[in-house]
């Protein structure tokens, strides 16, 4: 993989008609084979939000990539609902240094294309929202990556950056195979319908509307981002049955998950988890997938993490949640007073490099957020009154979701970020101005009502196995 051209500061203000290719960060450009100058933008972080080390690291590194290395392979995403592109590391493994030739025969195996690979650099998603596909907005993935920081939120939410590739490499590399690939699976066929949406639009961007939300504002290239989707799918243990099927009956069932039950119930942490468990285990489905043993450590995790989606979720009008949420498993045990943990390798116990009676963890990933931030989506959280019912939270979640009304109220810094940094028009502004609002007056109510408990703080839980409810003003 080499890194071209140069790096510097994009500053690009938004304008009402071509907002969507206005992004503000660091930049590092790319020349295509076609002579244009190709962008990622590792966006401006989000004021008050809390980076790791590992996020500066793996934004860089996205931006480092440059699509036409001959150690780098392009590969339509042919699966689930969306089209996408994967970009492949083939500096070694069976197609070492080998872009045609992996491109030729490796994209065809779907997502065993990977296996063939060295490893996998990044996944690029656009924005697709043509009849008769599936709903995706490319500036939600940054909305979530961002705001997930500001929140220092516990469920992790990949690194994500903003990213363009020259309409007419994208056509002949990606778009092409990727609908000849997909016309061959009859169950992909919202994937099939974005592909030749694609194939069409590169050809000829005004096909596709609002062009701008696609297209960079010269028409040559397409923007989305780049991201990565680690982790394992969950059963219905945390994505519920879905038994009522799409829309706002699988959203009523993700609420009868033990988890969600658990934060429904008005009863002490403790209580609160024992009663989670027993009701959400009625279903026989649940008790399945929950398993043996749910230790009360893990339901503490899922608590505090489902709040904190549930949240962004309303903020940001997302449509798509229920049955996109992940895992990673991890061990962990108390040594000398302080937490650690370990990534598991699998996803049972009995690692010899840990302690025993170190408890494996599902710890939350929030990957697939691309169907939020749009006026035009449903927001399932808010139609189906998920805040409205949360009777447990963290003290500084809650404390950081006043802020961020007062600041977002008064065109205060996270304000200006969220107009100049994202590409956003200003009625999908105004959404999360208005959510964020909701937000809050919805869970002040809870708190002057007495009824929600500050008790949400998983580190402390697994140290002493209680948490002492934190009292704090419900604001203004």
């Amino acid at each position: 993989m080499r890194l071209t051209l140069l790096t510097g500061i994009a500053i690009a203000l938004a304008s009402p008609l071509l907002a969507s290719d206005a992004v503000i960060g660091t930049e590092a450009t790319f020349r295509s084979p076609n002579g244009l100058t190709e962008r990622c933008v590792q966006i401006a972080p989000i004021p008050g939000g809390e980076y790791s080390e590992g996020d500066v690291k793996d934004e860089a590194a996205f931006c480092q990539i440059d699509l036409y290395a001959p150690d780098v392979a392009l590969c339509p995403k042919t699966w689930s609902t969306s089209p996408g592109m994967m970009i492949y590391d083939v500096s070694a493994g069976n197609y070492a240094m080998d872009r045609t030739g992996f491109e030729r025969n490796a994209c065809a195996e779907g997502k065993s294309a990977k296996n063939l690979a060295k490893g996998e650099y990044a996944k690029f998603k656009p924005t697709m929202n043509a009849s008769g596909t599936s709903g995706t907005f490319s500036p939600s993935a940054l909305l979530y990556y961002h705001f997930s920081r500001y929140f220092d939120s516990t469920v992790k939410v990949p690194v994500t950056v903003w990213r363009t590739i020259d309409a007419k490499m994208h056509l002949t590399e990606v778009a092409r195979p990727g609908l000849a690939i997909s016309g061959h699976n009859r169950s992909a066929r919202m994937n099939n319908a974005g592909w030749q949406m694609l194939v069409a639009a590169d050809q000829n961007p005004e096909r596709y509307t609002p062009t701008d939300e696609l297209f960079t504002s010269d028409r040559q290239q397409i923007f989305g981002v780049l991201t990565s989707s680690p982790g394992h799918r969950y059963g219905s243990e945390i994505n519920g049955t879905r038994k009522s099927g799409w829309g706002k009956g699988q959203n009523f069932d993700f609420q009868e998950t033990p988890a969600f039950l658990a934060l429904r119930s008005e009863k002490p942490l403790n209580e609160a988890i024992a009663e989670g468990l027993a009701k959400g285990r009625l279903d026989p489905q649940i008790s399945r997938d929950l398993g043996a043993d749910t230790p009360p450590e893990q339901m503490v995790y899922w608590m505090k993490e489902l709040t904190e989606i549930v949240l962004l979720d309303f903020i940001f009008s997302q449509q798509d949640r229920v049955g996109n949420i992940d895992f990673t498993p991890y061990y962990y045990w108390v040594e000398m007073g302080e937490l650690e943990h370990k990534k598991a390798k699998h996803h049972e116990p009995g690692d010899a490099s840990v302690p025993e009676g170190a408890k494996l963890i599902r710890r939350t990933y929030l990957n697939d957020n691309d169907a939020g931030g749009r006026v035009q989506y449903a927001n399932f959280a808010k139609s189906t009154k998920m805040l409205e019912k949360l009777r447990h939270i963290d003290a500084d979640t809650y404390q950081r979701l006043i802020a961020l009304d007062q600041d977002l109220q008064s065109n205060g810094p996270i304000y200006q970020w969220v107009s100049k940094s994202l590409g956003l028009n200003g009625g999908q502004i105004n959404q999360i101005v208005k959510n964020t609002s909701l937000a809050a007056g919805i869970l002040k109510s809870t708190c002057n009502a007495g009824k929600l408990r500050f008790d949400l703080a998983p580190k402390e839980f697994f140290l002493t196995e209680t948490v002492i409810e934190q009292e704090i003003a419900c604001g203004d």
